[in-house]
């Protein structure tokens, strides 16, 4: 095909035009097609993370539900033991109008009613003479000295007796404790006592 010449004199080029097989990728706009989209996670995948979810959810009910009910035992324990130690002085009086023969007729009777009540609740009284000494539970005001008639360290008086519940210790006993004697203390003192018999 012969260039006609422009009105200056020079004839024009050819201009190559793109050959569309050679790009076979570009859409009919011209534009660079899109990227495939991302698959997203499958039906499997999401039902097990929902079931994660959920479990993850039941294991902290499950503890929440623990700790409140542990919590709330606590405070009524508390509670509880706060009740009956305010009422340890009461039954201090009832036990030394006992001892004086005043706990008679209908108070004899209030004053059953409140033993029983408290023990029910798990108050239990503890300390009586002859008992193993227990540093634990007892509180030792004074030494008696030392007897043949223990083989341990023995509760010789009782001030005033010690309470409980369960393994809690709401007041120690107070007594006055006792030294088993030393035999070989006992021994040399017989063997003394032989030697200074007359013949």
């Amino acid at each position: 095909m012969t260039q006609q010449p422009d009105d200056h004199g020079a004839v024009d080029e050819p201009v190559e035009q793109p050959d569309a097989e050679a790009t076979p990728d570009a859409s009919p706009d011209g534009e660079a097609p899109a990227a495939p989209a991302e698959e997203g996670p499958s039906l499997e995948q999401q039902l097990a993370e929902r079931t994660a979810d959920l479990q993850r959810l039941q294991a902290e009910y499950v503890n929440y539900k623990r700790r409140v009910d542990r919590d709330r035992e606590m405070m009524r324990a508390q509670g509880r033991e706060d009740v009956l130690g305010a009422l340890l002085t009461v039954l201090d009086d009832i036990g030394r109008a006992e001892e004086h023969g005043e706990l008679t007729g209908g108070f004899k009777a209030v004053a059953d009613a409140l033993r029983s009540t408290t023990s029910k609740y798990g108050l239990e009284a503890f300390g009586a003479e002859g008992e193993p000494f227990d540093p634990a539970q007892h509180e030792a005001v004074f030494h008696a000295g030392e007897s043949a008639d223990v083989a341990t360290t023995s509760i010789a008086q009782v001030m005033r007796i010690g309470y409980r519940v369960g393994e809690r210790i709401l007041r120690p006993a107070t007594v006055g404790v006792v030294d088993p004697a030393d035999p070989s203390a006992d021994a040399t003192e017989s063997a003394d006592s032989a030697e200074d018999a007359p013949n």
